[in-house]
């Protein structure tokens, strides 16, 4: 519901009369958490538990940016052709999002390669001071 299609009038701080398509709501507002962004009204004298939501809540939940998801990977594949510099992980190590797998340097720059997956370390295909085309697997996973 739009509440642009409401037609409200306070009739206290806590107390507020609509009108909707020609139907009438009595609310009251019960409590309000806005550090939590959680508000609770009465309409018409049933209880509503309401997250209250921006324009950027509402754009980070759209893009999913805060689902707790895990994601399975099968491998890790070289973003750019370079140098291996370092490896960070063994061979049945258990990684998470964000776990330092590798170092590569490429154009002069060290790029540590981060897990974006969860997954448990099969086997490592590169070994240090070894050079890597871009799309090349790099490890692989379980």
């Amino acid at each position: 519901m739009d509440i642009a299609s409401l037609d409200i009038v306070k009739i206290s701080d806590r107390q507020f009369h609509a009108l909707r398509q020609n139907r009438a709501y009595k609310i009251k507002i019960l409590h309000t958490d806005f550090a939590n962004k959680r508000m609770t009204l009465e309409v018409n004298g049933s209880s509503y538990e309401l997250a209250l939501a921006d324009k950027y809540d509402q754009m980070v939940d759209k893009m999913g940016l805060l689902t707790a998801k895990t994601h399975k990977i099968n491998s890790i594949i070289a973003p750019m052709p370079g140098l291996i510099i370092d490896i960070m992980v063994t061979t049945g190590q258990k990684v998470v999002i964000g776990t330092p797998l590798i170092v590569l340097s490429a154009m002069k720059m060290e790029n540590i390669i981060t897990s974006s997956g969860e997954g448990i370390v099969k086997s490592i295909k590169v070994n240090v001071n070894e050079a890597v085309d871009k799309g090349q697997i790099i490890i692989e996973m379980e």
